[in-house]
């Protein structure tokens, strides 16, 4: 896919799933995902809307099919370590609609793991401000984004309003919010999916900074649901440079949507006070920036499966009928 043909898709992207393609079911809207639930299944939409510090802001055309598509590459490539919420055939192909899984329920976890390689993004401004890192107290002399000896759980909880809050393992434990050996189950099954996911990723030449993962339990065994090493939920860096800008001090060339948030930064936006316009033009490059993404983490051209807004709508409407009423 071309620039010119993301910039002509401006026009045409898929900001929300119409109540009617849920069948009278109810839905669930997220920042991202439109989630229509069934008795025994949850189908999946990814928009096109784009969010940051923790604001739905505006929309990228192709966004919400390159991370379905991703995250089912990667749990293609991840179910031996631990289980993931796919349904047989609900994968983006073959459901034949590129933005949309067919899931099983799970009770979720209420909580967000985070685990970083590196000290970078949020964990890097609380260290710079002497804070604790997810009640982590790192070394003194730590410099931006320097690898970890090993990677390190940062969780956060999930809140409905407002900004993740973020909390200790321990803390997580204490409070009830998940009890200790599911908890360390958790713990292990991350931190081997992140090993799993920077491996695979180097082969294409690419670090898997850090990732966000989400965790359910169905059927009584741990499940991984929701997105997994996808450009919203993880950070990417190109590795043939990763050596030099660190001993520069310079940034990382980055594959994720990091550029969008700085450049909302550089216009005193982080999430409170009046969201600046966004032009065109970074919604294309943000776009192109999703696209360039898929294809250094699968080493495949992307092409789109979608078609028009209405007629995406039209196909959901269909799968709803036929596998979840």
């Amino acid at each position: 896919m071309t620039r010119t043909e993301v910039a002509s898709a401006l026009g045409g992207v898929f900001a929300s799933l119409p109540e009617a393609s849920a069948r009278g079911l109810p839905v669930y809207r997220g920042k991202v995902r439109d989630v229509v639930s069934g008795r025994d299944a949850l189908l999946l939409v990814a928009s096109d809307r784009i969010s940051a510090f923790d604001k739905v802001l505006s929309t990228v055309p192709f966004k919400g099919e390159v991370l379905s598509r991703v995250s089912a590459w990667w749990f293609e490539r991840c179910s031996d370590i631990l289980p993931n919420h796919l349904l047989p055939g609900g994968g983006p192909a073959s459901l034949g609609l590129g933005r949309a899984t067919l899931v099983r329920k799970a009770r979720m976890l209420p909580v967000e793991v985070v685990v970083r390689g590196y000290l970078a993004g949020s964990a890097w401004r609380d260290y710079r401000a002497g804070l604790a890192v997810s009640g982590i107290a790192l070394p003194a002399g730590l410099a931006r984004n320097e690898r970890f000896p090993v990677p390190i759980i940062t969780p956060s909880t999930k809140e409905d309003g407002g900004h993740d809050r973020p909390v200790s393992g321990a803390e997580i434990v204490s409070s009830g919010l998940v009890d200790a050996e599911l908890w360390r189950e958790v713990e292990k099954a991350a931190l081997a999916l992140f090993r799993r996911g920077q491996a695979i990723a180097a082969e294409s030449g690419l670090i898997l900074v850090d990732t966000k993962y989400e965790f359910g339990v169905e059927g009584g065994r741990l499940v991984l649901a929701d997105e997994l090493h996808s450009p919203d939920s993880s950070r990417y860096w190109w590795a043939d440079s990763y050596e030099r800008l660190f001993f520069e001090g310079a940034d990382q060339r980055e594959l994720d949507k990091e550029p969008f948030r700085r450049w909302l930064a550089e216009r005193g936006f982080a999430g409170e006070g009046p969201v600046p316009e966004i032009p065109d033009s970074v919604r294309a490059e943000t776009a192109w920036r999703y696209i360039q993404a898929y294809e250094a983490i699968t080493s495949e051209n992307f092409s789109s499966i979608g078609s028009d807004p209405q007629s995406e709508a039209e196909l959901a409407a269909r799968i709803v009928s036929e596998r979840l009423l």
